[in-house]
């Protein structure tokens, strides 16, 4: 969806409230925007800095910094995130160091999933127009990674992608679209290299 500037200018309602509805929004002008992410990112350092002398307090601020985790998710600092509350981790996940969210698009990944140092899940859009997008206007969309997947490391997860249960991302990938469950996918855009086959 293309902006209509007259429209998204005579929106009355906070930039956060746009960017949640997945509406156009001026990510540089919301107070709201800049106080959640700086709230955010601090929090990320300080459960980075506790890591190593603290682990139950940095696993429990973690906890209360996501939307939601279950049992027995682990992780690895240091981690990044522009929005805690937008991000929910499945029960036995485990995300390597170097993880980063960007945006404040939702971000639902499953159980069970593997996800490699270095991971970047992008949600925002920039408008094209390059007059307006000095101005900072962006829209966001939803991840969804679904339950058992393997995401290498140094993949690149695109906004409004769905990777379908079990499925791996092959390292250094780029993911621009829909990935269907139970295939391997690989390359910059990644493509299905085969089904998932068991190992016998």
């Amino acid at each position: 969806m293309e902006l209509d500037l007259a429209t998204a200018l005579a929106d009355g309602r906070t930039e956060y409230d746009k960017m949640v509805a997945g509406d156009w929004y001026r990510y540089r002008f919301g107070p709201e925007l800049a106080e959640l992410t700086t709230s955010t990112q601090r929090t990320c350092r300080r459960i980075t800095a506790l890591y190593d002398e603290d682990r139950d307090a940095a696993e429990a601020l973690f906890r209360e910094l996501l939307g939601s985790v279950g049992e027995g998710a682990d992780f690895r600092p240091p981690f990044y995130l522009d929005y805690g509350h937008r991000l929910h981790v499945g029960e036995r996940t485990f995300i390597n160091a170097d993880f980063l969210t960007l945006g404040g698009g939702e971000i639902r990944i499953g159980a069970d999933v593997l996800i490699g140092p270095s991971v970047r899940l992008y949600t925002p859009t920039h408008v094209l127009d390059p007059e307006l997008r000095p101005q900072g206007w962006e829209r966001v969309s939803s991840i969804t990674i679904e339950d058992g997947v393997w995401l290498g490391g140094s993949v690149v997860v695109c906004p409004g992608v769905t990777i379908g249960a079990r499925s791996v991302v092959g390292a250094g990938s780029v993911v621009t679209k829909d990935v269907p469950p139970d295939v391997i996918v690989a390359g910059n855009p990644a493509r299905v290299v085969r089904p998932l086959q068991p190992e016998v």
